[in-house]
C-alpha cells in the first residue's frame, strides 16, 4: 500500500501549500493552534500557505499564517459549534482556482475525497491524522472488534487516497502500520515555549481558586465525549473521599458543559468552569499556577493542551490509552482507572515543587514549532526553514 513519492522542491522554490480542514471553530483548541503555527512556519520558510475552513459566512483574509478562506458550512448539532465543508462542488471550485502545488488535509472522513481530486490534478497531497480512528469509533459505542475492523477499512482508503499520511506520534502511526501502509511519515507538533512559561505563575490567580494548602488541579480541554472530561470530576471526587483537600479548574467549552456543571453542583464538588478563555495570558497563569494538570482524553494522538501545561511547569496525568504517555515522559504520569489517576496526582504533587516544575519544562522543550514545521515541510518535499528564519520564528 504505497504511493508515488512527493518530489523534492528546488531549494528556495516557493510552493503554494493549500490546507483544508474541518472541525475548526474560533474556540477550538489543538487543531486550530497547530494550523496557525504551521501556517506561520510555512510562510517564514518562504512558501505561500492558504487555509480553507468552514464558518458561518464566506470570508477571505490575509493573516500571519497566510491567506485564510472561510466557506459557509452547516453547524453539526450537538458538537458545540463544529462546522463542515459540506458543499463539495464549492470546495472543488476553490481548489481549482487556487491551483495548489501541495495539498494538506486535516480531516480523513468527510474530506477524504480530496485525495482523489489531488491525484486527478497531479498535486502531491498529505493527510494529517489528528485522531485515532478506532479510538473515536470506540467512544461512539462500537465494540472494540467492530471499531478496529471499521477503522482498518477507513485507514486503508485513506492511505490509498493520499501521497503520504502524516502522523504526529508513533501511537498515531500504529493503526496505519498494522494495515501495511508504507506511506506513513512521522512529524511531531510543537509548543510555544515563550507563550507558556513557568514564570506565568501568579499567586493571586492561585488564591482565586484554591486556599493555601489546597491541591489545585486544572484541565484544559474541549468538553466533548471523546475527551472524557467527566474523568477529571471523578478523580476530584476520589481524592476528596480519600481526605485530600483538592479543587479543580476546567478551562474549555463544549456540548457536555451543562451536564458536567450540573453534576458538580449536585455532588458539591469544588469545580470552577471557566468556559473558553480567550485571553491567553490569563490561561497561561492558570496553567502555571496549578499543581497538577489532567488530560484524560483516551484518543489523543498528540495533546497540545498537555504540552502547554508542561511548558508552564505543571506536570500532567494523562490517559494510558492515548499517545500522551510518550509525550509527557517522566515529567508526568499515565493512568487507566480513577484510582490510578488519583494516586498519580498525589505522587506528582508530593514531589518538591522546583523539581516537578523543572522536569515539566524540560520535557516540553523537546518539542519546538520550528522542528515541527520542518518535519511537515519535509513531508511535502518542500524547502525548509532557513536557520535565521527558524531562530526568528522560535521567538
Amino acid at each position: 500500500m504505497t504511493s508515488a513519492p512527493i518530489p523534492a522542491a528546488t531549494p528556495g522554490h516557493r510552493l503554494r501549500i493549500v490546507r483544508v480542514a474541518n472541525f475548526v471553530t474560533p474556540v477550538s483548541g489543538g487543531l486550530r493552534t497547530a494550523l496557525r503555527h504551521l501556517g506561520e512556519g510555512y510562510a517564514a520558510a518562504g512558501h505561500e500557505p492558504v487555509l480553507v475552513v468552514p464558518g458561518p459566512r464566506a470570508t477571505d483574509e490575509l493573516t500571519p499564517q497566510g491567506r485564510v478562506v472561510t466557506l459557509p458550512g452547516p453547524e453539526i448539532p450537538g458538537t458545540g459549534g463544529y462546522r463542515l465543508l459540506a458543499r463539495r462542488g464549492r470546495v472543488e471550485a476553490l481548489l481549482e482556482s487556487l491551483a495548489p502545488d501541495r495539498l494538506e488535509v486535516s480531516d480523513r472522513t468527510t474530506l477524504r475525497w480530496t485525495g482523489e481530486w489531488a491525484r486527478r490534478h497531479r498535486v502531491p497531497a498529505v493527510m494529517v491524522s489528528h485522531e485515532s480512528a478506532d479510538g473515536v469509533l470506540g467512544t461512539w459505542g462500537l465494540p472494540p472488534g467492530a471499531a478496529r475492523r471499521t477503522a482498518d477499512a477507513l485507514n486503508r482508503r485513506t492511505a490509498n487516497s493520499y501521497t503520504k499520511v502524516v502522523c504526529t506520534t508513533g501511537w498515531a502511526a500504529a493503526e496505519f502500520e498494522r494495515i501495511g501502509a508504507r506511506n506513513v511519515v512521522r512529524a511531531p507538533l510543537g509548543v510555544d515555549l515563550d507563550g507558556w512559561r513557568p514564570d506565568s505563575f501568579d499567586r493571586s490567580v492561585r488564591e482565586r481558586y484554591a486556599r493555601r494548602g489546597t491541591l489545585l488541579l486544572v484541565m484544559c480541554s474541549r468538553l466533548s465525549p471523546e475527551k472524557k472530561p467527566d474523568t477529571a470530576l471523578e478523580v476530584l471526587a476520589h481524592l476528596r473521599r480519600s481526605g485530600v483537600d483538592a479543587v479543580l479548574v476546567v478551562a474549555g467549552d463544549g456540548p457536555l458543559r451543562t451536564r458536567l456543571t450540573n453534576h458538580a453542583r449536585a455532588t458539591r464538588l469544588p469545580v470552577t468552569f471557566l468556559g473558553h478563555v480567550p485571553d491567553r495570558s490569563e490561561l497561561a497563569a492558570v496553567l502555571a499556577s496549578a499543581d497538577v494538570a489532567l488530560a484524560p482524553g483516551p484518543v489523543e494522538t498528540f495533546g497540545l493542551a498537555a504540552l502547554e501545561a508542561l511548558a508552564s511547569g505543571t506536570p500532567v496525568v494523562v490517559s494510558a490509552r492515548s499517545a500522551l504517555p510518550d509525550i509527557v515522559g517522566a515529567a508526568g504520569a499515565s493512568a487507566r482507572t480513577t484510582a490510578e489517576y488519583a494516586a498519580a496526582v498525589q505522587r506528582l504533587a508530593a514531589m518538591p515543587e522546583p523539581l516537578r516544575r523543572a522536569r515539566a519544562r524540560a520535557q516540553a522543550e523537546r518539542y519546538t514549532w520550528p522542528a515541527a514545521v520542518n518535519a511537515f515541510l519535509s513531508a511535502h518535499g518542500a524547502a525548509l526553514l532557513p536557520a535565521a528564519a527558524a531562530a526568528e520564528f522560535r521567538r
